[in-house]
């Protein structure tokens, strides 16, 4: 039978997680000897912006699945609006320099979350640049060396985002929803820096939902891991490194028990990128996850 890996991306997305889902998530990692891909958001934490997804699709059917408030909490919730928005990158570098030192890969999630994920469509090339340059000087600030990969907020992602990435000279970029690595296109441009896609739906799209029952998502996700094709789960500092954390860790464990490796998104990426060349070419396309509210970047299916 042919080994499965299994790569945990932690999206850090707010000041709390930082400080406290990231805590847990270290702890947790250290007890069962996972390594893990941690993407930091660097900026002001503004949340409490996030109340404008009333108005996407979709929206208010997530967030009634789901305890936001009990996920989040009060203060997150108000940050940017009635409350300052809290410097995530300078009030917690201590715990992103204990995740790299704890041997885990450390990246860039995003500078302003809010900014890119409800923003991007609408940004100009100049804002965009600007927004990763913003990310990258704060990334180096807190760790002494730049940034080698992101993966963008909200899955948003489009051919200036992809253009930044290549100026920026990263090693890959885990932006998309998809099915395996491949070289990124939009139009007729195909950028240069790898992308390694988010194959497993998160655990927020699944929860509440009565055909996925809490109970049962471990033994789910383990039925959609692949032998032949890499398999990367995205999971939140807000989620399961705080209210699922004790569910996380028995999802863990069962995998564990099955023989699952786990590997950093870094590994994919350097099994895959001495054969960039005849990786698949796909277009980067807007759509839809079922789940999750509003669009996001999708792999299409190879243009060669």
């Amino acid at each position: 039978m042919s080994e499965k890996t299994l790569a945990i991306k932690v999206d850090v997305d707010t000041d709390r997680g930082t400080r406290m889902g990231v805590a847990n998530l270290l702890a947790l990692f250290a007890e069962l000897a996972i390594p893990a891909t941690f993407l930091f958001s660097l900026g002001p934490d503004n949340t409490g912006r996030a109340i404008k997804r009333v108005f996407r699709p979709g929206f208010l059917k997530k967030v009634s699945r789901s305890s936001v408030v009990s996920m989040y909490g009060i203060r997150t919730l108000l940050n940017g609006t009635l409350l300052p928005a809290p410097h995530i990158g300078k009030r917690n570098k201590n715990v992103m320099v204990a995740a790299y030192q704890a041997g885990h890969e450390v990246g860039i999630h995003c500078y302003d979350h809010i900014r890119w994920q409800d923003g991007l469509a609408r940004m100009t090339r100049e804002a965009v640049f600007a927004e990763v340059a913003k990310a990258r000087q704060t990334f180096e600030a807190i760790f002494g060396f730049p940034a080698q990969t992101a993966g963008a907020a909200g899955w948003q992602a489009n051919a200036f985002s992809l253009a930044a990435y290549d100026e920026a000279g990263l090693t890959y970029g885990s932006d998309v929803r998809g099915s395996c690595p491949f070289l990124p296109k939009v139009g007729e441009h195909v950028f240069n820096t790898l992308q390694i896609p988010t194959t497993l739906p998160t655990l927020d799209e699944l929860l509440g939902r009565p055909e996925y029952p809490l109970d049962t998502l471990s033994d789910y996700y383990l039925s959609q891991l692949k032998a032949d094709t890499p398999n990367v789960l995205t999971t939140h500092a807000e989620i399961e490194g705080m209210n699922y954390l004790s569910w996380f860790r028995t999802f863990l464990q069962k995998a564990q028990a099955q023989h699952i490796r786990f590997v950093k998104v870094e590994d994919i990426a350097k099994r895959y990128l001495p054969e960039r060349h005849s990786l698949p070419v796909c277009e980067v396309v807007q759509g839809t996850i079922d789940g999750r509210s509003g669009t996001l970047a999708l792999q299409n299916h190879p243009s060669r």
